[in-house]
């Protein structure tokens, strides 16, 4: 089997699998780095869903080896002032729109670099105001495939964008307030209240769409089949599922939806 002489790119967008704007981006990335593997991260996160794409970055992106280039194409702002930029993070490449996007990937994997994709030497000649990610950053993953620095696509910049990600938070009574940032295709709520905000799991009661969930189960298994449940998922966040079907259909719940966990002897340890 022959060894791939360059890094693996992969790519992240919004624009589903029926239409052209992924393949297009397939074919420059092959004709300028013929020899960089190419593997689809996701083509599904929902469209202009910035929040949606941070998450999905910050659970995919440390588990890919030093050196990997991660071409991120979520990208609602395309075309305005927003700036096209190469990031180096986590030992790793990520060519997108500053808009954002590596928000919570960045809150356990600080940034090292980022420059400005300003020099057209590394676009494709004729730039469409509303596909930068064919004309702009598919050729700049290409050329940092091949080995180009990432000073080559033009300036540093000190700051980027960020956005803003909800936190759980902690009231006087010692319950903890969140919401449902993520719904998953199991049907699975994911929320933005994290296991290690906890001592332990004892005796915790979950609050959600007027049903009482308790106590905190281990896998998604450990109840009969459609009954809803509260666990900490894969990623450290507390879940609310229901075992063989679908919660956010079940309990009607979505992105925002609050949830409160009681916390009746526990003390915070963190943020």
């Amino acid at each position: 089997m022959a060894v791939p002489t360059a890094p693996m790119i992969t790519l992240t967008t919004d624009f589903g699998s029926k239409d052209p704007w992924v393949a297009a981006m397939k074919g420059v990335l092959c004709s300028i780095a013929p020899d960089a593997p190419l593997t689809d991260l996701s083509h599904d996160i929902a469209p202009q869903n910035v929040l949606e794409g941070a998450l999905f970055l910050a659970a995919a992106i440390p588990y890919f080896p030093a050196g990997t280039i991660h071409l991120v194409v979520v990208d609602p702002g395309v075309g305005t002032n927003r700036k096209p930029i190469v990031v180096q993070c986590a030992g790793q490449y990520i060519v997108c729109p500053d808009n954002g996007i590596l928000t919570v990937l960045e809150q356990s994997h600080p940034v090292e670099a980022v420059h400005h994709i300003k020099n057209k030497k590394y676009r494709l000649p004729a730039c469409s105001a509303t596909f930068h990610g064919r004309d702009i950053f598919a050729p700049a993953a290409a050329h940092l495939a091949r080995g180009k620095k990432m000073s080559s696509f033009g300036p540093a910049l000190k700051e980027h964008a960020h956005i803003t990600v909800p936190e759980a938070t902690l009231d006087a009574e010692n319950q903890l307030h969140g919401e449902v940032i993520h719904v998953d295709h199991f049907g699975n709520c994911i929320t933005n209240i994290r296991e290690a905000m906890l001592d332990d799991h004892a005796d915790y009661r979950v609050q959600v769409a007027a049903q009482t969930l308790s106590p905190i189960h281990r896998t998604y298994a450990d109840v009969p089949p459609g009954t809803p449940l509260a666990l900490f998922g894969s990623t450290g966040q507390l879940e609310i599922a229901a075992s063989m079907s679908n919660a956010a259909e079940n309990l009607d719940l979505h992105q925002g939806a609050p949830v409160t966990l009681f916390r009746p002897t526990v003390s915070r340890k963190g943020k």
